[in-house]
């Protein structure tokens, strides 16, 4: 079967797989080997980059920078931006910092990493003067959830919005009670962080879940390949793990090639259902 990809905006199809650099940057004595598992990614099919310049207070960019040399026209790379920084001038300057630590002139995708005092109305005014200026091509946002994005759309401009990015595994499952059905009614692909869960017990529980365990043997898979799989079972599902090591992103690639069975769902379903309620939004 063919790798999956996610139709972004109706006319661009990207892999349904990108990477996530949450942590990269912190460490000097780790950044050759962030920048080669970047690459490696990139080899395997990963086009899609997502950083921020929160993330290593702009070091994750440097990575990531230093990584796309020469592979820039390939990638598909998002930032995102500090609700702080998110309206005005300061998007502007915020922009412009990470286009530099990034070595590019532009963004494909930028995004408000969550909300702040900032109203959306300033935020997406300043997206569209960015996009004027050629420094991103699109924008959305992360961290909003089903009455966040409601607001988002009243606003004028708010409905060229191109994703949201949320946190979702298998474990935390709260958005497909509004949030996510919502997206799909709207065309708007959901791009998943954390999509193998947090360091900590509850990835623990999911690894070693008896379910997770079944259905990767029966898959001939890895429990990590079988999460994946999981949150890119459908269109418009997107997800950025972060591998900070060439052999754990060539894990993760192959679960592109991975699509689970109806049994192993219904089996993953029963050990790890949605919620039949509306919960608050799960944010890491």
């Amino acid at each position: 079967m063919s790798n999956k990809t996610v139709m972004f905006e109706r006319e661009l199809a990207l892999p349904a797989l990108g990477q996530g650099t949450w942590y990269m940057g912190e460490d000097a004595s780790q950044r050759q080997k962030e920048i080669a598992a970047l690459r490696a990614g990139i080899d395997a099919g990963l086009t899609l980059i997502d950083t921020a310049e929160m993330y290593a207070d702009g070091g994750a960019e440097e990575v990531v920078g230093e990584a796309l040399q020469g592979r820039r026209e390939k990638i598909f790379l998002v930032s995102k931006v500090y609700p702080w920084n998110a309206g005005g001038q300061k998007a502007i300057a915020a922009c412009e910092a990470s286009l530099r630590r990034l070595q590019t002139d532009y963004l494909d995708l930028y995004l408000l990493h969550w909300r702040g005092n900032y109203s959306l109305a300033e935020t997406v005014e300043a997206m569209e003067r960015l996009i004027r200026e050629g420094k991103i091509c699109r924008w959305g946002v992360s961290n909003l959830d089903y009455d966040d994005m409601q607001e988002l759309w009243s606003v004028a401009g708010g409905q060229a919005c191109a994703t949201n990015q949320v946190l979702y595994h298998l474990g935390s499952r709260g958005i497909e009670f509004d949030l996510l059905p919502w997206c799909r009614q709207q065309q708007m692909p959901v791009m998943a962080y954390c999509p193998l869960a947090q360091a900590g017990r509850l990835r623990d529980d999911l690894f070693n879940s008896r379910a997770v365990q079944e259905v990767a043997h029966a898959h001939q898979a890895t429990p990590a390949q079988v999460l994946l799989a999981w949150a890119i079972r459908e269109q418009g599902l997107m997800a950025i793990p972060k591998a900070s090591s060439a052999d754990h992103v060539k894990e993760n690639a192959a679960a592109l090639a991975l699509s689970l069975s109806a049994e192993a769902i219904a089996l993953l379903d029963k050990a790890f259902p949605a919620p039949g309620r509306k919960t608050p939004l799960d944010v890491v």
